[in-house]
């Protein structure tokens, strides 16, 4: 048994290293100053930490960003979060449809969703391309397998039908009974679901490349277009990014908790 255990952490500990190598290289990378033929940099330097901290269009695309994700994130959980409720406790038999829909956006590859977008978008009366409004639109359905997902488990799990019954018995409203029940024991699936759809989009480049890449650029679009400057300028991109996604992780994470205990209270 212990043989047993033993063997199950060096062959997951192999995994983790063979899983954050290019991480760790990368990260190595980011700080070297000159690195030919040593196994390890010959000379260490922040110059390529200071040249992007210096540098206002990274602040100012860090800051794009951050707010068209997050807007589209608040806006598809306003949305989705009454919409699966109702559905998953009142209408089951709307579910089908339901997951039908949101998961087209797996169906539908980013350049032909994009390409679809600006010509619907393009002229007439909606156009809109070009601007934040198409993009959160498209950030919108691009997220809304992941967020309908994580909803939906959340309430199977919690059995919501059965304890809004008994919320309701009790003498609560339909609404104080999902405000001080359902919502606080949800919370968890909820917070998950946020960070998963934050990071996802995060990431985007294709749509967003496509869709506003000439009026507004994004984390992803500076890098791109930074990486034919200097691979150490690549590297200090990429890390800074998984580093901002940890601090954004760890952040919603403690609000998620702050919102469980102030519900209940």
């Amino acid at each position: 048994m212990i043989r047993t255990m033993k063997y199950h952490h060096v062959l997951i500990s192999l995994l983790l290293l063979y899983l954050l190598m290019p991480l760790l290289v990368t990260g190595l990378y980011a700080f070297a100053g000159k690195w030919t033929n040593t196994l390890l940099p010959e000379t260490w330097t922040l110059e390529w930490f200071r040249q992007i901290a210096l540098d206002a269009r990274f602040l100012h695309a860090l800051w794009n960003s951050f707010w068209l994700c997050a807007v589209s994130v608040l806006l598809s959980l306003v949305i989705m979060l009454p919409t699966v409720f109702v559905v998953t406790v009142y209408f089951p038999r709307w579910e089908f449809l339901l997951k039908s829909t949101v998961v087209l956006p797996y169906a539908v590859p980013g350049i032909v969703a994009a390409v679809g977008l600006i010509r619907a978008y393009s002229s007439g009366p909606l156009a809109i391309s070009g601007t934040a409004y198409i993009l959160i639109g498209a950030y919108f359905v691009a997220i809304l397998p992941y967020m309908y997902q994580g909803l939906r488990n959340s309430l199977l799990t919690l059995n919501a039908s059965s304890l809004l019954d008994a919320a309701e018995m009790l003498g609560a409203s339909k609404l104080a009974a999902f405000r001080t029940v359902i919502l606080p024991n949800i919370m968890p699936g909820v917070t998950v679901s946020m960070l998963l759809s934050f990071s996802v989009l995060f990431g985007e480049f294709v749509l967003t490349n496509m869709l506003v890449g000439g009026q507004i650029e994004t984390v992803q679009i500076y890098l791109y277009k930074r990486l034919s400057e200097s691979g150490h300028l690549a590297s200090t991109m990429a890390i800074l990014y998984f580093t901002l996604i940890l601090i954004i992780s760890l952040g919603l994470t403690r609000i998620g908790q702050f919102m469980k205990k102030g519900i209940r209270l």
